[in-house]
């Protein structure tokens, strides 16, 4: 299969502003000859889309980059035949394309030098400057990719890691990326799958989340061509098909263009045709394809004031299809992307998708990180901070928050193979949240995430003491699935001792998370006590005599519980989640280290193990002549109640005449009227809890007190 006949680029584009072809650009560009008194042709169409975007551009540069690259690299070839200096000529022409500005360009002209010929990186510094310099050694980095099982994955780890300082090297790496997979037909089929798969399962969803649209769908539509030829094929008659017939696009675009021009709004309106594998995936998903989907409308305006505007005219003139509607103005994608997009119903109900953003949002679509140019300029040049840290790391205002947490789970992950499983499926994640902290600082996660990804995001490995949370001022799982704006209280043991429970691996999307809790529970096997593939063990030997009324079981050594279990020497807790008194039925489940945690049966938490598979520890209370120690008993009860003044002085009143003490109380905010206290309470005798709970109902306003049933926290 050779480049051309996998361009997805080959039809015309007929509909608005024509698109720029990098590919035959890039061919024509190789075809001039060199000139010795003035810049090389090949160099001069480089410069020709360099100035488009930066008028002021010095050149100069350039042509030193391209002489010295030219004259290095002279002798060498492709596997195709042709001269080495067309791919660092056809790389740099793509990034000029985007708007990448002079350095970038410079360092893409320079980026296979210093691997591949005899300059040296002190050469290229002494030339050049430190930024060029800098840039060429973060590609060179990248060691040249040999497609065996595990050298993919570790090439891509270096990749991130050189990123990791300036995403302008992923911008060189994704242009470089992109030309190899233009003429992949040179290669043999087995090798081009193999590259293709690659190409998917990473460099797409890394352009994905730098936001290079531009690159992404090209490298879509070439990995479409290779892996599935036959749909490809059917998908490229579909459009030229298309492309001949009557275009409803068009008349809806013209009825656009009249009526923001009758309400006075000024706006350039364009068609966007799709690209191949989009076309495919929409015939998937309705079917039988209709003249509207081969493409859609792109209205570009000037301020981002003008998109609402136009939004409103386009809403109030045509019918919108409401459920199309998607705001990412006011709330842009992890990947800098915003446009407001909508849908309009046109002539005999033809539905047109239309995006609507300003020609800065546009640029930035397009381009992603590539348009926003030197992050590190000062006055307009390229500069290097003059106050890098000793190691090295510098603070790229570009780099994305998804970008530095690939950064922190990547050193963990010492396993190729850990690191290449966990890199994809972070990069299948296409949707951010955004939660608060108490303390008003904010944490970035994926879509999906919960508490659990939250505790470890914030605290690292002290998150493996996490005991639950709050969520926006209530008691939660660390199961629980967090939303977009939630606020997040972690609450973390006091016992540096504790570790993560294996069922935090069901409720993890992050790759540090999961990284974090799995290092643990293979470095503390003896403590992943509890999971339903491992055996409790005692920690301890029994201190008490055995007690006949049931088989097999011993007392407990801590009489501070008041339960004998089924265990020999396991310590025992009450649950907190339903704290469980005399006489409550009770039974226990083993937990991490060896013990016992005692249920109330109708708890929520029993029912939830049970589902797990998680055995049954037989339990029962002491006879209460053998066991009655004044303070040890605690309960958490629930008032629910109207909202009234001195509610809670009036409630606390009670509870202290009963001869129970507070140990923690929540009051959650109102809702219609109506009030929800949490009490944990430590009762001299639990025989007073019937009492307690009636003084409790007699309070005026209070209309229910029952024993609290939240879920237990994961253990």
């Amino acid at each position: 299969m050779s480049a051309e006949a996998t361009d997805p680029g080959a039809h015309a584009r007929k509909r608005g502003r024509p698109r720029i072809d990098l590919r035959r650009l890039g061919r024509v560009a190789l075809l001039g000859p060199v000139a010795r008194d003035r810049l090389p042709d090949a160099i001069g169409h480089v410069a020709e889309a360099h100035r488009g975007h930066h008028p002021d551009a010095d050149l100069t540069i350039l042509r030193r980059a391209y002489l010295l690259a030219e004259s290095s690299h002279r002798g060498q070839t492709r596997k195709s035949g042709e001269p080495y200096i067309t791919h660092p000529l056809a790389v740099t022409l793509i990034l000029a394309a985007l708007g990448a500005e002079t350095t970038t360009l410079t360092a893409s002209l320079l980026h296979d030098t210093v691997e591949d010929t005899e300059v040296t990186l002190d050469q290229v510094r002494e030339q050049f400057g430190d930024e060029v310099c800098y840039l060429v050694d973060g590609v060179t980095k990248l060691e040249k990719v040999d497609y065996g099982a595990a050298a993919e994955p570790e090439t891509f780890r270096k990749m991130l890691v050189a990123t990791g300082n300036d995403v302008r090297v992923m911008s060189i790496k994704l242009a470089d990326r992109l030309h190899n997979m233009r003429t992949l037909g040179v290669m043999r089929p087995e090798k081009q799958a193999r590259i293709a798969k690659v190409t998917r399962d990473v460099l797409i969803p890394l352009a994905e989340r730098l936001g290079v649209q531009a690159l992404k769908t090209e490298l879509e539509d070439l990995v479409f061509a290779i892996l599935h030829p036959e749909e490809y094929e059917a998908t490229r008659a579909l459009i030229a098909e298309a492309d001949g017939g009557q275009d409803v696009l068009a008349q809806i675009a013209e009825n656009v263009r009249t009526t923001l021009r009758d309400a006075g709004m000024s706006a350039e309106i364009l068609i966007r045709p799709r690209h191949f594998l989009s076309v495919h995936r929409v015939r998937s998903k309705r079917g039988e394809l209709r003249g509207t989907d081969f493409g859609r409308l792109l209205v570009l305006v000037a301020e981002d004031a003008d998109c609402y505007a136009v939004l409103g005219e386009l809403h109030t003139c045509f019918t919108p299809v409401i459920s199309e509607f998607k705001d990412f103005v006011a709330a842009p994608k992890f990947n800098l992307y915003q446009s407001l997009h909508t849908a309009v119903v046109g002539p005999e109900g033809a539905v047109a998708e239309v995006l609507i953003r300003t020609q800065r949002m546009h640029k930035v679509a397009e381009a992603g990180v590539v348009a926003l140019g030197n992050p590190y300029a000062q006055d307009g040049t390229a500069a290097v901070q003059q106050d890098e840290p000793a190691d090295g790391e510098r603070a790229d205002p570009t780099r994305p928050g998804w970008l530095s947490r690939l950064l922190q789970w990547q050193e963990s992950a010492t396993d190729p193979d850990t690191f290449w499983t966990t890199l994809r499926d972070d990069l299948a994640q296409d949707r951010e949240i955004t939660v608060f902290g108490t303390d008003g600082g904010t944490l970035g996660l994926p879509a999906g995430a919960s508490c659990v990804d939250a505790a470890y995001a914030r605290y690292g490995d002290a998150a493996h003491g996490c005991i639950g949370a709050r969520v926006n001022g209530r008691l939660a799982t660390l199961s629980t699935v967090l939303t977009d704006g939630d606020t997040v209280q972690l609450l973390l043991a006091q016992d540096a001792s504790s570790g993560p429970s294996p069922e935090w691996l069901d409720h993890v999307r992050t790759p540090a998370a999961r990284i974090a809790i799995t290092g643990w529970l293979q470095a503390h096997p003896e403590d992943v006590q509890g999971h339903p593939k491992s055996r409790p063990v005692p920690l301890r030997a029994p201190d008490r005599p055995a007690d006949d009324t049931a088989p097999g079981a011993v007392r407990t050594g801590d009489r501070d519980t008041g339960v004998t279990v089924g265990i020999p020497g396991a310590a025992v807790r009450l649950a907190g989640c339903c704290t469980p008194v005399p006489p409550d039925d009770v039974i226990g489940f083993a937990v991490r280290g060896g013990a016992v945690t005692v249920h109330r049966r109708e708890c929520a938490a029993v029912t939830r193990m049970q589902d797990l598979g998680r055995a049954a520890v037989r339990a029962r209370w002491h006879d209460s002549g053998e066991w009655s120690r004044p303070g040890d008993h605690r309960v958490t009860l629930v008032a629910e109640s109207f909202g009234r003044p001195r509610l809670l002085a009036d409630l606390t009143e009670a509870i202290a005449a009963a001869g129970a003490a507070v140990v923690a109380a929540t009051v959650e905010p109102p809702s219609e009227q109506r009030v929800r206290h949490t009490y944990t309470l430590q009762l001299t005798d639990a025989a007073g809890l019937p009492g307690l709970m009636r003084a409790m109902r007699a309070v005026p306003g209070v209309y229910d007190v029952s024993r609290a049933q939240q879920p237990a926290a994961a253990r």
